[in-house]
């Protein structure tokens, strides 16, 4: 399959607008970035504690957020997590105690006063299957210790299993009925939880910490290895066709960059380790895109010597437009897929990639190329003017 056979579609032509247009938008990005300040810095890099709470019924966030404000948590971010309708929120604060368990346990405590039930003992959506299987065995409803306290430890740490098994199902459990689909709890095991332990209206299914200092160890090694793969393809590139090459797609490599993470910051998605992980995604695969541009411009550089860079670039962009779009085009399917059928969890990471896909893809054409002819103008014009001159007899020059 090939599309645009024969074309001849001036792209050199319009260098002066496409240059325009990813200057524009390069400030765009960095008045969004520093001065506007809208990058969603995730505790990777920031430090501090997120914890992901899931609830029985979708929660009401100026109410969630008041509760906090209350319990002298009002720096806390609160986000839903998910589908609009989804009953899960994203917890976010910052380092406010001595550690951060300690504020785990102040989210923990202000959720309780607003959300919990008001009931005894623990909280049976947020329990651990071993403290409930300890709880069982001390209480023992199926009289089972008396006869063989090893076997009757095993037999309660099934049983609180596979209650913990159906609360993982459910995601949160909403009232005691719920416990009569748990394979092998007895009447009286399910009398003696509902006795000692309570229904919480939400549960903390996942928690994450990060200290001050290993966030912003975590923020200088993400920063060194971005700098370092654009420092290293500008070296790979240099080697393997000239130095104009080789700044030109680095200049390339910049743009989509700065323009991706400007789109990240205003889309407003958590920049964090796995963001990086995408961003250096995004590096090889501009650098792969331009390469093989910068591959046809060699080739047609010896087989045309008469003919102009401006002509060349504008040929060699023509002669490999159809396998960018088809590589670029069957990229952008899976990506796609990847944004609206991945879930919530990896959907910042998708954006970079569909962004960064298509950023990229103009970069190749419409930034590195351009790049190469200005630096041929400015750069390797004047040298070649200086050479000329070091050459030139000393009779011509005092002649003129």
């Amino acid at each position: 399959m090939e599309f645009f056979r024969d074309a001849n579609y001036d792209f050199m032509g319009w260098r002066w607008v496409w240059l325009t247009i990813s200057g524009v938008a390069m400030v765009a990005s960095v008045v969004a970035l520093f001065a506007l300040g809208q990058l969603n810095i995730g505790i990777d890099f920031a430090g501090g504690t997120q914890l992901t709470v899931r609830f029985a019924e979708r929660p009401d966030i100026d109410r969630l957020r008041a509760s906090l404000e209350e319990d002298g948590l009002a720096a806390a971010q609160i986000q839903r997590f998910g589908p609009e309708s989804a009953n899960e929120v994203l917890i976010k604060t910052p380092i406010l105690g001595e550690s951060v368990v300690e504020d785990q346990r102040r989210v923990v405590g202000a959720l309780e006063r607003v959300y919990g039930s008001g009931g005894s003992g623990a909280n049976l959506n947020e329990i651990s299957s071993e403290r409930l299987a300890l709880l069982l065995r001390e209480l023992d409803p199926d009289g089972r210790v008396a006869g063989d306290p090893e076997a009757a430890a095993d037999h309660y740490a099934t049983v609180a299993e596979a209650v913990i098994d159906e609360r993982g199902e459910r995601g949160v459990l909403a009232s005691w009925e719920e416990l009569a689909a748990v394979e092998g709890l007895s009447g009286a095991a399910r009398a003696a939880i509902e006795g000692r332990v309570h229904l919480g209206a939400f549960a903390v299914i996942g928690t994450e910490s990060v200290g001050p200092q290993v966030g912003s160890e975590l923020r200088t090694k993400g920063l060194l290895a971005v700098l370092f793969s654009i420092a290293g393809m500008l070296a790979y590139i240099w080697v393997r066709f000239e130095l104009r090459f080789g700044v030109a797609a680095v200049v390339a490599i910049v743009h989509d960059v700065t323009v991706t993470l400007g789109l990240y910051a205003i889309a407003g998605y958590e920049f964090n380790l796995t963001t990086i992980a995408a961003f250096l995604t995004v590096v090889g695969y501009s650098v792969n895109d331009t390469v093989v541009i910068f591959d046809r411009v060699r080739e047609n550089l010896r087989r045309s010597r008469r003919d102009g860079l401006f002509t060349v670039l504008n040929r060699s962009i023509n002669q490999t437009l159809s396998r960018t779009v088809l590589t670029g085009g069957s990229v952008l399917l899976v990506l796609l897929s990847l944004y609206f059928f991945g879930g919530a969890v990896i959907q910042g990471f998708a954006f970079v990639l569909l962004v960064g896909l298509v950023v990229g893809t103009y970069s190749t054409i419409c930034v590195a190329s351009p790049v190469v002819m200005l630096w041929e103008r400015w750069v390797g014009g004047r040298a070649h003017r200086e050479s000329a001159a070091a050459v030139e007899p000393a009779g011509q020059r005092a002649a003129r």
